[in-house]
């Protein structure tokens, strides 16, 4: 796939993630406490909280602090619930747009969301208005195996994602992307990192079954704009957007 893809989006973002810690961590301790109310603190007899517990390692979040989100979820009889929502709209030149929230509050999320599409160019739609341009999957984003050469090793990755169980193998730049059912999650996960690979991220979420390529940097701006501004709101958990742009305007643009 060309252009701005997946993981090397990922990659070119990194510094300001890092940055953003603070925020990441309650957005982790959120998923951590719903897993948890939803179904006790054993994540051997718990499927959600074991993904939200490999999310936190996966975010650096230390291990004391999960401990305690841990004790307090399962510790608090009746505490407010939270609820799982996926918003479905459109950013500026046709980019679908999918926003995983998880809010103790529907009403004051929903409007939130939408003003952040409003104040951006963008729409909101209707469930199901873009979802059928996404397929859930294990979407795990890594560094590339080099050769002795220092190029990309492609062969090296291909056997070992396949071997892991992935239905998909991407080289986009400096990163890859490997794409597994869900439900495979915990298995490819463990086979990639005991085969060394160094991953950017491994999460449970929608990959765009195709791209739209963005024409013009102003675009891209305004794309790039409204996602930054879905991902700083606390309730929520993930954007996926279905855009695709040169990965020197990327950096250009988030450098700015």
């Amino acid at each position: 796939m060309a252009g701005h893809s997946h993981s090397s989006n990922i990659a070119a973002r990194k510094g300001a993630v890092d940055q953003k810690r603070a925020r990441n961590f309650n957005k982790l301790a959120r998923g951590i406490m719903s897993a948890v109310r939803q179904a006790g603190s054993d994540p051997d007899h718990n499927l959600k909280l074991k993904y939200a517990l490999e999310k936190a390692r996966a975010g650096n979040m230390p291990k004391d602090n999960i401990e305690r989100v841990i004790k307090r979820a399962a510790g608090e009889k009746g505490g407010a619930g939270f609820d799982e929502i996926t918003y479905e709209g459109y950013a500026p030149g046709g980019v679908a747009v999918m926003v995983a929230c998880l809010t103790d509050n529907r009403a004051r999320t929903a409007p939130d969301v939408r003003y952040a599409f409003d104040r951006h160019g963008g729409s909101i739609g209707a469930p199901g208005s873009v979802g059928f341009l996404f397929t859930f999957r294990s979407i795990f984003a890594a560094e590339p195996f080099k050769n002795d050469k220092g190029e990309s090793d492609e062969d090296k990755w291909t056997e070992l994602a396949l071997d892991a169980g992935a239905e998909d193998v991407r080289f986009e730049g400096e990163a890859v992307t490997v794409l597994a059912p869900p439900n495979d999650f915990l298995a490819v996960k463990k086979k990639l990192e005991e085969a060394g690979a160094t991953l950017f991220s491994a999460e449970l979420g929608w990959m765009p079954n195709s791209t739209v390529a963005l024409a013009d940097k102003e675009t891209a701006r305004k794309v790039l704009a409204l996602i930054e501004a879905l991902e700083e709101n606390d309730d929520v958990q993930n954007v996926y957007a279905n855009y695709e742009i040169p990965d020197e305007w990327a950096r250009e643009l988030q450098a700015g």
